[in-house]
């Protein structure tokens, strides 16, 4: 851990180094701590920074994000048509459940954090992308999950001790007009560091985003999107299994800008919870995002 923590420090301070020494021949074509975000998360990746909630109709139990990622280095190559930034992520989503009377328990979480680098180039009417990303991954059950009537863990359910350590490579096309918008995307992932071992240290991931601009008009002088969301994640536990995931729903405000999303949604696959990784489950939600 303390090696992870040092890893990400450097990072950090490495991309402050750089900018600092770059500012004087690129002049204004580098910013620190720029605005917006050079490349938004995905929506239908359950490992991406969301802040948020998503209500499952079934069993009226909750998923909660929380997370944020943030751009601290900027470098411009208007020549190319080119941008590279460096960021930080950290996100956490959590499952809130009811127990014996007890309302809005958390039974167990996934904590993330981790750095990225992201490049892109100008094409007509898009932009070609690639993203790179070290992430850290730890999963805990909480006391949510946790029968103090008895002194025992709910279903003789205990924590395991979970962890990832992952690299992620990914490659996407996105066009973006006053009409509609298309994000297609794939890439793999390979973990240095995985916990339980039947784990598979290679995953997979691709999908597409799509959507209408200024779908319903302007609220309040904001435009309004349609959009709809896919994303497979292939993870090996250790056979390789697919992970789907569709959302449906409207964002109220730009799309590459603050936001809020209200969205239908549906899942099918391995539990995204990891302490529940060998479980396959099926859920519906209701949810809302918070674009920042």
């Amino acid at each position: 851990m303390k090696k992870i923590i040092l890893f990400y420090m450097t990072l950090f301070l490495s991309s402050v180094l750089v900018w600092g020494q770059a500012a004087d021949s690129l002049k204004n074509s580098s910013e620190l701590l720029p605005s917006g975000l050079h490349f938004r998360p995905l929506l239908g990746n359950q490992q991406e920074a969301h802040f948020g909630i998503l209500y499952y109709t079934e069993t009226s139990n909750l998923k909660v994000d929380i997370g944020n990622s943030i751009d601290v280095v900027s470098f411009m190559f208007p020549a190319d048509s080119c941008r590279l930034t460096f960021g930080i992520d950290f996100m956490a989503y959590a499952y809130s459940t009811s127990y014996k009377g007890n309302r809005l328990q958390i039974d167990a979480l996934d904590g993330f954090f981790g750095g990225n680098a992201v490049f892109s180039k100008k094409t007509d009417g898009g932009r070609l992308i690639g993203r790179f990303r070290v992430t850290h991954n730890s999963a805990h059950l909480v006391d949510g999950h946790f029968d103090q009537a008895t002194d025992k863990w709910i279903g003789d359910k205990k924590p395991i001790p979970f962890t990832k350590d992952f690299g992620e490579l990914l490659l996407a096309n996105e066009r973006l007009n006053d009409k509609y918008l298309l994000k297609y995307y794939g890439g793999v992932s390979y973990s240095t560091l995985v916990r339980p071992i039947e784990l598979k240290k290679y995953a997979f991931i691709g999908g597409v985003e799509t959507g209408l601009i200024d779908f319903w008009g302007k609220v309040m002088h904001k435009e309004t999107e349609l959009f709809l969301s896919y994303n497979i994640n292939l993870i090996g536990i250790p056979k390789y299994v697919a992970n789907n995931n569709i959302m449906l729903g409207t964002k109220f405000g730009a799309w590459n800008d603050k936001g809020l999303m209200l969205y239908l949604d549906y899942y099918s696959g391995q539990n995204f919870l990891s302490e529940y990784y060998k479980d396959r489950i099926s859920r519906f939600g209701i949810g809302f995002l918070v674009d920042f």
